[in-house]
């Protein structure tokens, strides 16, 4: 292990080599090994312009491993610059490029994989990558920026329509779809696409025959779609019944017992839900996620002793993660801070490639159980470590806003659409800020428009344009904008806008179903509860 004076010597002997990279380089691995992710990033950084491939290499990797996006950046902008045609140095510039959402940057990036051989397989492992890292709308806008449609095979116009579809673009990825289908009509995975899009519509007669039709190309794979999109539809009787209807026709029983088990939990059924999932088999990863659900279904219920032991089970499991983070959350409300935090810290511990993701785990659950100033003086530290880090900065703005804070998250949202103009994300925070506190309405739904522009069909955003318009005086017109979102999305705060924007216009027994078939969905749910307080009269005994 390194001392203190050693490493102190080793610094001054640093600044006397003149940068010397080698000297840059046995800092930066000392500095990892002693979890300093910071200075082992600028050392590296430091190191690369006089460096070969392989620094620039090693550089961009433990940069952006370290989530130290600054370094990164200049480290990969020498990688690419030494190996312009290398598919590793483009794919990492890429990632850094889209988490910094320079989209002109990654498309170029992405350019070097469409004229490389294999393109199409390439596309695909490149594709799933950045996804890991951004957002669908800022990796299709890097992707569609970069593949000449006219060119481009069935595969990828496919692939092309199934980012469209994530990033909400329902008309864009029909238009992909189609050119697929003119180019080959016999692709499994474009007739599920097209399947997808037709059930997201709410066109259930379309959305059947597409998932029919893939299912005949592919009888192996394809066997689930009907009853995929008859749940995506929330036909959940019909999707019962062809579940069922499989059961003798080759599909494993543990498999639909699994799909049915889901549409019960999506259908707010949570006894049946938890027969079922008691049923599933208690294999490998598909066990870990039915006991998940299982504790979750506990917490639904209102068993906390039960959600929690299920969690604590799960804590070195496939879903560990996720259980950690849920029993923190059961432990902080019930005043256990110290286990709440060992259960995160021992997981980032173990697992040190996960310290960032942790870390910010502690913010979100300190934040959500009532600490937080602890959450955003742990959000400033994060900040220190990973210095101009734009998914924190958004972090930092969302808890400011919650913490009262409107102003100060406001002028922290306002710099980052300065920075990102086209970040559709920034574009309606900003904009659903502005408009939830009152303030400059008009600007706020300019926001929102732009950002419907890049994520025309995001439920999120479609309940920002609502909103706004319920704040700025049109009830009538707001309640057909929040009843498309809902139709998308059965989220508990777009069917409390919905319901208020009923409410305004008179139709009161339509707001009170709305909303009492979301708090029979989510009944914890707060804002839904302070709706209904607000109009609703309470009983006098």
């Amino acid at each position: 292990m390194l001392n203190t004076l050693t490493l102190a010597a080793l610094l001054a002997t640093t600044q006397a080599a003149a940068r010397d990279p080698s000297t840059l380089t046995v800092l930066a691995e000392i500095s990892l090994e002693r979890g300093d992710c910071k200075t082992a990033a600028e050392s590296y950084a430091a190191a690369v312009p006089s460096g070969s491939v392989r620094l620039a290499r090693r550089a961009s990797e433990v940069s952006l491993a370290c989530e130290h996006l600054p370094a990164a950046w200049e480290s990969v902008q020498r990688w690419r610059a030494l190996a312009p045609k290398d598919l590793d140095a483009a794919a990492v510039y890429a990632t850094i490029a889209l988490k910094l959402y320079r989209i002109t940057d990654a498309q170029a990036a992405v350019q070097t994989v469409v004229e490389s051989r294999d393109a199409d397989a390439n596309l695909a492992q490149l594709t799933a990558s950045l996804l890991d890292e951004a957002d669908a709308p800022a990796v299709l806008a890097a992707l569609s920026g970069a593949i000449p449609v006219d060119g481009a095979s069935p595969a990828i116009l496919t692939l092309l329509g199934e980012l469209a579809l994530s990033a909400h673009d329902l008309r864009r990825a029909e238009q992909y779809a189609r050119l697929a289908l003119k180019k080959n009509s016999e692709l499994y995975a474009t007739r599920s696409l097209l399947a997808q899009l037709y059930a997201e519509r709410g066109d259930e007669l379309n959305a059947v025959a597409a998932a029919q039709a893939a299912a005949q190309l592919d009888p192996k794979n394809g066997m689930f779609e009907v009853a995929q999109v008859l749940s995506t539809l929330e036909r959940f009787d019909k999707a019962r019944r062809e579940l069922e209807r499989l059961r003798g026709s080759g599909a494993a029983d543990a498999e639909i017992e699994r799909r049915l088990a889901l549409l019960a939990f999506q259908n707010g059924d949570l006894n049946e839900a938890q027969r079922r999932f008691e049923r599933v088999d208690k294999r490998s990863e598909a066990g870990d996620a039915a006991q998940l659900y299982l504790a979750d279904i506990a917490a639904l219920k209102g068993d906390e002793d039960a959600a929690l032991a299920g969690y604590q089970k799960l804590v070195d499991s496939s879903v560990a993660v996720t259980a950690r983070t849920r029993a923190a959350g059961l432990l902080l409300k019930r005043g256990r801070r110290n286990e709440a935090m060992k259960l995160v810290d021992d997981y980032a511990s173990d697992h040190p490639e996960s310290i960032f993701e942790m870390t910010l785990t502690k913010v979100h659950v300190l934040s959500e159980h009532g600490e937080m100033d602890s959450g955003l003086a742990l959000l400033n530290a994060l900040l220190e470590r990973y210095p101009e880090h734009p998914a924190l900065e958004y972090q930092r703005a969302v808890l400011l806003e919650r913490d009262g804070k409107v102003r100060e998250s406001v002028s922290v949202l306002e710099r980052l659409v300065a920075e990102r103009p086209a970040d559709p994300t920034l574009l309606n925070a900003l904009g659903y800020t502005l408009a939830d506190h009152g303030m400059r309405l008009a600007r706020a739904e300019s926001l929102i428009q732009q950002a419907l522009d890049v994520t025309p069909d995001n439920p999120a955003v479609i309940d920002s344009l609502g909103w706004v318009r319920l704040k700025r005086g049109d009830p009538r017109g707001a309640a057909q904008i929040l009843s498309r979102a809902y139709a998308l999305a059965r989220d508990s705060e777009i069917a409390a806008h919905w319901g208020e924007a009923l409410w305004k216009i008179g139709e009161r027994k339509e707001a009170r179903r709305v909303w009492a078939t979301a708090l029979e969905r989510e009944p914890d749910s707060k804002v839904l509860q302070t709706v209904i307080g607000r109009f609703v009269p309470v009983a006098k005994p």
